[in-house]
């Protein structure tokens, strides 16, 4: 306060103390300053680098196990986040194991997460988190990191189990993105408020006879059964959609036929989004932000190749083109942010890591071979202007960056993925497209710094564990001949898109088609087609198989693969 009262000191009584500490005890001051400094510099402690083994990875799951939620899935307690990079850690170890409880944590958490109030049941998408423990109150804040590495997560699971409900929460997801999160210019905002009106989740929330009014008497008692709309509410006295029950409970409760049952929610749920079109929406954090943009990028172009969407890999690879035309200094250094035409601020190692990742996901579903090497550059500018050579990891900022009082690294996932974690996923993804010894051992290097922190805290180093895993391998370089656009190369696509193969890289070419990518030169070299295409080369670190010619014999080679 700016006056001393109820015992508490004024400003102004602070800052005479201050004054006074300082006048009188400089030296004291400066030691200790200096102290802390060398701490900072320092990061803190010394990490010694440590062979890499499955071990860790299997004790990130059984961490992973103790901290589950058996009940209602997710880890830990109130308030509860979604953790996508721990489940999909989940999916790789149970692809390794076939520990069938790993698959039953997955898809606890992912159904309770759909069916709570953290999802958006009439636009899509995902809330920030859940303020109670079974994912029904959701602070309503929406933010592009958080759909992107969900959408990502639950596209993975859909891969792995084919269940037809986690492809919809991806389109779902990815739509939302696309309507209420992207520029005209093709890059994603930031956030989408909690608060309209002034109040946190008034967009969201409905009361019975708001529901009655939009799609009559009968049919509501049907929809505010089924999600959850009752007189007294479950947040402040109006209600949260949520399925506390799935349709084929609902259905045998209600006595009613499931297909006709849903037909009808359906028909609801869109009036209801109608016309919550119309009330005051959230405000809206329209800043563009290239790591948070590289994410969504990558979760895109997986989902348009995965689901066979080519609009999501336009979508994908419009944001790619933005950033690298836009969010650029005259040297080509990427900068962190844009809004209202400029853009600003150097930027940092997550920026370029992501977005690195993102552009190789970005090729393999769209065969541009232009962002494999604007991924190489990017990756090349981490390793000259971020990299440790004596830890063997990254600093957050460049070596040029404005000076601050100490580099410091980043290493445990967030909300977002560590820049390290990401970092090391994208330099291996490059390095075994590319051939590049350079940026794999930096990848190793990176994990060994910090496979013990992995096992002290796997619920903080999921996306660090899946760089693990593929580093671990097996991992594919799969080369395929044949003209994308035609039916028997499309088919040999999505079948290798659709299945759960997490480590593998895809790339193709069409024959005769003249090399555009001095990166991709090694992986091509000496590949043809012998007789009928489409051809594909299945490798391991270069050392490719015989090729298999024609479409049925490729699908039949995708198959033994998973």
């Amino acid at each position: 306060p700016p006056q001393g009262r109820s015992g508490r000191p004024g400003f102004a009584d602070v800052i005479d103390q201050i004054a006074q500490f300082w006048k009188n005890n400089q030296d004291k001051i400066r030691e200790q300053a200096e102290s802390v400094t060398q701490y900072l510099q320092s990061d803190g402690e010394a990490r010694e680098r440590k062979k890499l083994s499955i071990d860790v990875l299997l004790g990130a799951a059984r961490g992973l196990e103790r901290a589950f939620d058996s009940r209602h899935g997710g880890f830990g307690g109130a308030p509860k986040f979604p953790h996508p990079m721990d489940v999909r850690v989940l999916l790789r170890v149970w692809r390794r194991k076939k520990d069938e409880h790993l698959l039953e944590m997955v898809h606890l958490t992912l159904r309770k997460m759909m069916q709570g109030g953290i999802y958006d049941h009439l636009g899509g998408g995902f809330h920030r988190y859940a303020v109670d423990e079974r994912w029904l109150v959701p602070h309503f804040e929406k933010m592009l990191y958080d759909n992107a590495m969900l959408a990502a997560c639950y596209l993975e699971a859909f891969q792995a189990t084919r269940a037809g409900d986690y492809a919809r929460v991806v389109r779902e997801t990815c739509d939302y993105v696309l309507r209420e999160m992207t520029h005209a210019e093709g890059d994603f905002f930031s956030t989408q408020d909690a608060d309209s009106e002034g109040e946190e989740g008034k967009f969201y929330v409905w009361t019975p006879a708001e529901v009655e009014k939009l799609v009559g008497t009968d049919a509501a008692k049907a929809f505010c059964y089924v999600y959850d709309v009752s007189p007294e509410g479950n947040f402040e006295g109006k209600s949260i959609l949520n399925l506390s029950k799935t349709l084929a409970q609902c259905g045998a409760i209600l006595k009613r036929d499931p297909a006709e049952l849903e037909a009808e929610l359906s028909a609801g749920r869109k009036r209801l989004f109608e016309a919550r079109g119309k009330r005051v929406p959230p405000g809206l954090d329209d800043k563009v932000i290239v790591s948070w943009n590289g994410l969504m990028i990558d979760a895109l172009a997986q989902a348009g190749a995965v689901l066979d969407e080519p609009r999501y890999v336009r979508a994908a690879t419009a944001a790619a083109d933005f950033i690298l035309q836009k969010m650029r200094r005259p040297d080509g250094r990427l900068l962190h942010s844009w809004r209202t035409g400029q853009a600003k601020h150097d930027a940092y190692l997550d920026d370029y890591a992501c977005l690195a990742h993102a552009l190789v996901s970005v090729y393999e579903a769209g065969h541009d071979e232009r962002f494999i090497d604007a991924a190489v550059a990017l990756a090349e500018t981490m390793l000259a202007h971020f990299a440790d050579a004596k830890q063997g990891d990254f600093f957050y900022t460049a070596d040029d960056h404005e000076q601050l009082i100490a580099r410091q690294k980043d290493v445990q996932d967030n909300p977002v993925p560590s820049g390290n974690a990401m970092a090391a996923t994208a330099l291996l993804r490059l390095g075994k497209l590319c051939g590049r010894s350079d940026f794999l051992d930096a990848a190793r290097a990176t994990l060994e710094t910090y496979a013990a922190v992995m096992e002290r805290m796997p619920t903080a180093t999921g996306q660090m564990l899946l760089a693990l895993d593929m580093e671990l391998g097996p991992s594919l370089e799969i080369v395929i001949l044949g003209d994308p656009t035609a039916p028997d190369t499309r088919a040999v696509l999505r079948g290798l898109h659709g299945r759960y193969i997490p480590n593998k890289l895809v790339a193709v070419r069409r024959p005769g088609q003249a090399s555009s990518s001095k990166a991709l030169a090694g992986l091509f070299a000496g590949k043809a087609a012998q007789g009928h295409l489409p051809a594909a080369y299945i490798c391991r670190d270069f050392t490719c198989q015989a090729p298999v010619e024609g479409r049925e014999a490729i699908l039949n080679a995708w198959a033994q693969l998973e």
